[in-house]
């Protein structure tokens, strides 16, 4: 198992990168010093310097009415009481003439990752930060253009954003809670500015932090599988949600809305690995969507859905 090679390779202190698919079921397990060897690469920069390029990807989303189907079966299981908050994503087929290694190396992002030429995700947010034996999660849940009058307060006083904030927030404290003590929200509600090609966007960010013992290297892989799927991209309760999203969604999500990361010999950085193009026999397919509780408004959601669709 990978996850057991991850405790192993952790305890050694060997740098490594590791690749989750959605649902914690793929796990690729590469040491550092044969990533070029695989032809895989990664970046993880939290204050990368925005460089403006002039590509777009040429999109064709899921149409309108197909979407409502999918969200209005969304809704009946909110309804039913087995599911409450539900990341529903769609693939959308874009159309570039850039390869993967161009993209990647163009992106802006803070987690940025290209494996071989099968996909690519230049992705905004954190999965899971461990230093000095403290663990740390920043969920992303609430989206709106910044070009919107008043955005910042807006999307702060929007009663369904703020509802699905709460609920994404609470699902991974209590995710935190099966791998380590003293779990506490440090931040709550804040605002991150991404730069979604033409457009920049506002998200919305917590910050909830553990205290793990003081050798938790040896059960890094494990700590990863507990933690597996990634709450803010599935949704609560976890396991009924997993299992409504690939009755509804009709595709195989694979390795996007997985995670990837980093483990130096000391610490661990990890993203969840959204903004995600992946290459297929077809041609290019983008991945994307967003949250629906209850609340949801169809057109708004259709409309974040293609607002995600850029190359950053």
């Amino acid at each position: 198992m990978s996850f057991e090679k991850i405790n192993v390779l952790a305890k050694q202190k060997k740098p490594f990168l590791f690749i989750s698919d959605f649902k914690g079921e793929n796990v690729e397990v590469v040491l550092l010093e044969d990533l070029e060897k695989e032809d895989i690469e990664f970046c993880i920069n939290e204050k990368y310097s925005f460089k403006k390029h002039l590509h777009t990807l040429e999109a064709d989303p899921i149409k309108f009415s197909e979407y409502k189907k999918k969200f209005d079966a969304v809704i009946e299981k909110i309804k039913s009481g087995e599911t409450y908050i539900l990341n529903l994503t769609q693939q959308t087929p874009v159309k570039t003439d850039l390869t993967l290694k161009e993209m990647f190396k163009m992106a802006n992002a803070h987690y940025k990752l290209r494996y071989k030429d099968e996909f690519l995700c230049f992705s905004p947010e954190k999965f899971i930060q461990i230093v000095d034996n403290t663990i740390h999660t920043f969920p992303m849940k609430g989206t709106i253009d910044a070009a919107k009058v008043n955005a910042e307060k807006k999307i702060l006083a929007d009663e369904k954003e703020m509802a699905e904030h709460i609920m994404i927030v609470d699902l991974l404290r209590n995710d935190l809670s099966m791998v380590a003590s003293d779990v506490r929200v440090e931040r709550f509600r804040y605002i991150q500015t991404i730069e979604a090609g033409e457009k920049k966007l506002l998200q919305i960010s917590s910050h909830i932090s553990g205290s793990l013992h003081v050798n938790w290297q040896e059960e890094l892989g494990t700590i990863l599988q507990t933690l597996l799927p990634a709450g803010s991209i599935s949704g609560a309760p976890k396991k009924s949600t997993v299992n409504i999203i690939e009755d509804i969604e009709g595709y195989a999500r694979g390795f996007f809305s997985g995670v990837f990361g980093v483990f130096d010999g000391n610490s661990l950085d990890s993203g969840v690995m959204i903004r995600f193009i992946q290459k297929s026999a077809e041609g290019y397919l983008y991945k994307s969507g967003g949250g629906i509780t209850l609340d949801s408004d169809v057109q708004s959601e259709y409309k974040e859905l293609q607002d995600k669709i850029y190359l950053p």
